[in-house]
């Protein structure tokens, strides 16, 4: 009859190893996972301080200049409570960094209203800016013969005919993010909405008065 004890020793041998080899790994998951959340943290901790140094700003825009190209109002022929309008409009705005880095713009739209209808929006491309620049941006907005109906027409029509002034509302929302050692900030928001006075027959800005994110200007 053949002795069993040797081969018991042997798995003996063979359990402690693979209980050896598993605490070995085990530790060394810990330790790697230690590490990378240490790893993690001072990464979080150098990007807050860099930006508390550097004390990061929005944007600020401003209407520099509008120009019509042309702007035509007419009433409906079937009905005297419709008209309709056609117009294009540039608009000049500067973007000022004050920042001690560099900001990157997603594209954004401007649209223009009247009494609250949207007439027509104008696109501007995203852009980087510079840290400590002024940049002139541009836009066109072209709207073309939309339908004003009932009381929005009339109005329209009665201040075009009788004060030779027409009030429009040009608003957006500017989409920014705050670029840091090759590092992007979380999407900020600029909005703007300015009110601009024409005149209809002299094609030329009478007034505008802008709101950006809630200062007037």
């Amino acid at each position: 009859m053949t002795s069993t004890p040797p081969a018991t020793a042997h798995q003996h041998d063979q359990t402690t190893n693979t209980t050896n080899s598993s605490s070995f790994h085990g530790c060394c998951c810990r330790l790697f996972l230690l590490l990378s959340s240490f790893l993690i943290l001072f990464i979080v901790a150098a990007i807050l301080v860099i930006f508390l140094a550097v004390k990061p700003q929005k944007p600020h825009f401003d209407l520099q200049k509008v120009v019509f190209q042309y702007m035509g109002i007419s009433a409906v022929t079937t009905t005297q409570s419709a008209a309709t309008v056609s117009l294009i409009i540039h608009m000049f705005f500067v973007a000022t960094n004050e920042n001690k880095v560099g900001i990157k713009y997603d594209e954004f739209w401007f649209t223009v209203m009247y009494r609250g209808i949207p007439l027509g929006r104008g696109a501007v491309p995203g852009f980087y800016q510079p840290a400590h620049n002024v940049r002139l941006v541009e836009t066109t907005i072209v709207v073309g013969q939309v339908n004003l109906i009932q009381a929005n027409a009339a109005y329209m029509l009665g201040e075009a005919s009788l004060n030779d002034r027409v009030a429009l509302r040009v608003v957006g929302d500017i989409g920014a993010r705050i670029q840091i050692l090759g590092l992007t900030s979380p999407r900020v928001q600029v909005s703007v909405d300015c009110t601009i006075t024409f005149s209809p027959t002299r094609q030329t800005l009478m007034s505008k008065q802008c709101v950006f994110d809630g200062l007037s200007v």
